[in-house]
């Protein structure tokens, strides 16, 4: 990986964090998805005539990525109801790399050399070590773990899904911008449905916070798909998911938060997963 691929990914990383980190929006976490949904199109929408368009036949690329995104927002979201947070979302994104990484060796034709598949590793090991050791409700059983599992196999999907079809589009921004567009058409569809007009009169009160958050995943996220284009697909991945070590230190020293020492350690696993990636 080059050294502006992996700075801009660990840039990405740093905002996924900061965005998790600020999206305290005082909804249930079912409105917060929804709103960061629409927050991401309303500001994919504007920009979407200066891109390039994606060719015909990056289209069903799109709509598939578009639908396993929704899929993995209301997974995740079940994955919450049934689990702590500190348990759900490490181990639904600590899996998915390790996914990415087998699925890109067996089936994509993509050679990894020892140090990067170490640096995979380490990176995996200190966010599923976080599964492990954090939350109070203990070990993850039954439906907390079906649902924090098919988040992971939600995001590696999609993360796969993302990498070719952006390279068949030709570019990133096309296809990003249109997928988070069709993403919040199907979270709106749901929600409309699902909880009927009153759903969307509830997140007005959260739109300023948003807004910044929607504006740091969107960039987060196109970010990442960029560098999907420009290195291996499973190292983007796992270096992406180094936002929880940048998670954990905003969590220290910015909002005063008692990390524990299971939490440091994972931070540290993670971090010499990411030293190793650029040896």
């Amino acid at each position: 990986m080059s050294n502006h691929v992996f700075v801009a990914v660990l840039f990405a990383a740093v905002l996924h964090a900061g965005w998790n980190s600020v999206v305290k929006l005082g909804l249930d976490r079912a409105s917060t998805v929804l709103l960061l949904a629409i927050v991401q199109a309303a500001l994919a929408l504007p920009i979407l005539p200066f891109v390039a368009q994606p060719p015909v036949p990056a289209w069903p690329w799109i709509a598939a990525a578009a639908a396993l995104h929704a899929g993995y927002k209301l997974f995740l979201i079940q994955a919450y109801a049934h689990a702590d947070l500190s348990q759900a979302y490490p181990l639904a994104r600590g899996s998915a790399p390790l996914i990415v990484t087998l699925v890109s060796a067996a089936f994509l034709g993509v050679a990894f050399s020892p140090m990067a598949l170490a640096a995979v590793a380490a990176i995996s090991a200190g966010i599923l070590l976080m599964a492990l050791k954090g939350g109070s409700g203990g070990r993850m059983r039954g439906k907390a773990l079906f649902y924090a599992l098919g988040t992971a196999g939600f995001t590696a999907s999609y993360t796969l899904l993302d990498g070719v079809g952006a390279r068949i589009a030709g570019g990133a921004s096309g296809f990003i911008l249109w997928m988070v567009v069709g993403d919040a058409l199907i979270m709106v569809a749901f929600f409309a449905a699902v909880r009927g007009r009153a759903a969307f009169p509830a997140l007005l009160p959260a739109w300023r916070t948003g807004i910044a958050a929607g504006a740091m995943s969107l960039g987060s996220y196109w970010i990442a798909v960029w560098a999907f284009t420009q290195a291996p697909i499973a190292l983007v991945a796992a270096l992406r998911e180094s936002s929880i070590l940048f998670a954990a230190l905003i969590a220290a020293f910015v909002l005063h938060e008692r990390v524990s020492r299971w939490r440091w350690t994972s931070a540290g696993l993670i971090a010499c997963g990411v030293a190793m990636m650029k040896i």
